[in-house]
């Protein structure tokens, strides 16, 4: 009866997201069928008119991600507060997600070495293009390991402002953590700049939305400029992108987060599953963590969970804790590098998963954040999302079907890690938590 009633959950929760994306996946397929007519007939023009269109949709996203990034520090960070209590509960929440999205990038990079999704692609990859981005990945490796201590030097910068110019995502970063612990602890006085930022934060998610908008006809040409350039055969390497994509996110639902619950507290992760089972078909259909928050926040404080826990843990783990979002971007990060050559030494695996948990962290709860900040992990490499134009055009063919997996296991994280800290502090009611029977419904 169980597994009956998990398999009508799945087939709702999809269903769901087909019908609120349409759009994106009749631009998948309109794309593929151009795609196809253009690989067998050749117009230049058109080609050269869906590449200037792909590559305007990429620019689009490039440009919200540093208010993005900024906005989003502040307000997470700042709403902590300064309070003791409250400061207990977020050491104990950044420790948790902490180990449960290293764990998340541990799994990406194993299952990335292993597969090696991107290697199918590098035929399709121009050589000179491939040399380029060889090149400037060995040149930013060459000055970092050279300089082990001046590459942790740099992360702080001398001038913040010349950060921002220039677009030094980890220093702008390091400096943003700075001063929104500080307005976090000069209290009240800091209001108006807070003020200031949620609104930036506001109007940036605003943005994206019209980004998002125009993701239809953006994945469009992508994957019709795409399918015109390599054929069919394009399928074959996203598709083994995206089983080492669904594998990882099965490994981390099904045995990173039991593990966890089991060393961490008495909460049974099956009954988590069934206690915010709405909101995860939600965050599935939707592929926005955020759009999930408040039904998340009800199933918690409906089924047991205390609202002093939930209030505060989940709308930082909607801003913050994003282990989907990290196992997904180091296993991209780690295609375009086989997709391009990039020899992946030992230094530049531990860069590329230390960049990935920082810019999942600042990736917002919304869709197609993950592939946004994917360009502060390029930058760590000396690379920008520009150069990779064919390479992204192989991730966002599949990009809607990845932003449905990780928000699910994003917001599954959130559960873990609210469940775990109510337990600590004995702030769940068992007796509602562990019978299903009794759970009001969530309007």
């Amino acid at each position: 009866m169980k597994d009956s009633k998990l398999q009508m959950q799945i087939l709702i929760a999809l269903g769901l997201g087909i019908k609120r994306n349409w759009h994106i996946f009749f631009g998948i397929i309109a794309g593929v069928v151009v795609g196809i007519f253009l690989h067998s007939h050749a117009y230049p023009l058109v080609s050269t008119l869906l590449t200037f269109i792909g590559q305007v949709f990429i620019r689009l996203i490039q440009m919200v991600v540093i208010p993005l990034v900024i906005s989003a520090i502040i307000i997470g960070i700042t709403s902590i507060g300064d309070n003791k209590q409250l400061g207990k509960f977020g050491t104990k929440m950044i420790l948790y997600y902490g180990i449960i999205t290293t764990a998340a990038v541990s799994i990406g990079t194993v299952l990335a070495l292993i597969f090696k999704p991107g290697l199918g692609a590098a035929h399709y990859i121009a050589a000179n293009n491939a040399s380029a981005v060889q090149a400037s990945v060995a040149t930013a490796m060459n000055q970092q390991q050279g300089h082990l201590l001046s590459m942790f030097l740099d992360f702080i910068p001398s001038n913040p402002l010349a950060a921002l110019a220039s677009g030094n995502m980890v220093a702008i970063i390091v400096f943003v953590l700075i001063f929104a612990i500080a307005l976090a602890k000069v209290g009240d006085v800091s209001r108006p700049i807070v003020s200031f930022f949620e609104s930036v934060f506001a109007a940036t998610m605003k943005i994206t939305d019209w980004i998002m908008f125009l993701a239809a006809p953006g994945v469009f040409a992508l994957t019709a400029s795409a399918v015109s350039s390599f054929g069919m055969h394009i399928f074959a390497s996203i598709g083994k992108y995206l089983l080492v994509l669904a594998i990882g996110f099965f490994i981390q639902m099904f045995v990173v987060y039991p593990i966890f619950l089991r060393c961490f507290s008495k909460v049974s992760i099956w009954m988590l599953y069934s206690a915010v089972a709405e909101a995860l078909m939600v965050a599935f259909g939707t592929a926005s963590s955020s759009a999930t928050l408040p039904l998340t926040i009800a199933c918690c404080e409906k089924r047991g969970i205390s609202h002093k826990i939930s209030s505060f843990v989940l709308p930082l783990g909607a801003t913050l804790n994003m282990d989907g979002t990290a196992l997904l971007q180091v296993v991209a990060v780690i295609f375009l590098a086989q997709a391009y050559g990039v020899p992946l030494s030992a230094f530049l695996l531990v860069q590329i998963a230390l960049l990935a948990i920082i810019a999942s962290s600042t990736s917002a709860g919304i869709s197609g954040a993950g592939l946004i900040t994917i360009a502060l992990i390029l930058n760590g490499m000396g690379l920008s999302p520009e150069q990779l134009v064919a390479g992204f055009a192989f991730l966002f063919t599949i990009e809607r079907v990845t932003d449905m997996m990780r928000t699910l296991v994003n917001v599954a994280s959130d559960a873990v890690v609210v469940a775990a800290i109510a337990d600590n502090e004995n702030e769940i009611n068992y007796d509602l938590f562990n019978n299903p029977e009794a759970y009001e419904e969530i309007a």
